[in-house]
């Protein structure tokens, strides 16, 4: 086998509302000795472990924080109810929310504010799409085209995503919503590196012998990523980390695509590469 051409998309790995999330829970556990976080910050188990070894503690709600104790809120968003909890808790709350996702909060509230129904289109379920819900009363939350199709006719609608949502899914679930809505208002709250992510894969995939991706199975924009690459080349593959990486899935090959989920930190990215690395290496010997 010939040596390996390794191609790591230009925009791989963490967006910035996550690197920034994660950044200030190290700093805050650094200088406080521990910081508390309202479930895991983002979805990647590596992550959470480190934070865990710098002293940063998950909890379930509000009620386990210690007093006087800061409290992380995630870049996913935090429901508006939690808010509260910590507001009559007295707790000090350090706000990890990525902005892009605090600008869909306030997206769904002048919705609501303008009498519309609020549809959100996303993962049911999802800690993104929870927050979302929780600015306005009764939303509409659907996952695909087919849970759109068995809405009930209304006359006045907003619609908004989750950020991580991939453009065709939420064209195809418009598409349907247009034969629902007789006034029909869109906000595409899809974020700018969702969109440039996956319009990067779109274009590597077709160019390598075989595409890897990293990212948590927890993780929403990892799997996206990953049904965006086979769609296109099915020899195609999901990974945590370098061990991961099987060297017959390299028979064959010469070009190889790597890209990287929103939460994926750039030492696992590096440990993917320098495993195919390895494998080329091992090859040629």
């Amino acid at each position: 086998m010939p040596k390996l051409e390794i191609i790591v998309a230009r925009d791989a790995g963490y967006c910035f509302g996550v690197r920034d999330a994660v950044n200030v829970a190290f700093e805050a556990a650094e200088e406080g000795g521990a910081v508390y976080m309202l479930g895991d910050i983002v979805h990647n188990e590596q992550v959470v472990q480190d934070l865990a070894s710098a002293g940063a503690k998950v909890i379930q709600s509000i009620a386990e924080t210690p007093k006087g104790a800061p409290v992380l809120f995630r870049a996913h968003g935090t429901p508006v109810d939690i808010w509260e909890s910590a507001g009559q808790k007295n707790v000090r709350i350090i706000d990890a929310t990525c902005p892009l996702v605090r600008e869909i909060h306030t997206e769904v509230r002048k919705l609501a504010e303008a009498g519309r129904q609020v549809i959100i289109i996303g993962d049911h379920g999802h800690d993104e799409v929870v927050g979302i819900a929780s600015q306005v009363e009764d939303p509409i939350i659907i996952s695909t085209p087919e849970e759109a199709g068995e809405l009930r006719k209304m006359r006045r609608a907003g619609v908004v995503s989750q950020s991580t949502q991939m453009i065709e899914n939420v064209q195809a679930i418009i598409n349907v919503l247009m034969t629902k809505v007789y006034d029909l208002h869109f906000v595409n709250t899809i974020c700018f590196p969702t969109k440039r992510n996956h319009e990067q894969i779109k274009e590597l995939a077709l160019e390598v012998d075989i595409m890897l991706v990293i990212g948590s199975f927890t993780s929403a924009n990892s799997k996206r990523l990953t049904q965006l690459a086979l769609e296109r080349n099915p020899n195609s593959y999901q990974v945590t980390c370098g061990a991961e990486v099987q060297p017959e899935w390299f028979v064959g090959v010469s070009k190889v695509g790597i890209s990287a989920g929103a939460s994926t930190p750039d030492y696992l990215i590096a440990e993917v590469r320098n495993a195919v690395e390895e494998i080329s290496a091992g090859a040629e010997a």
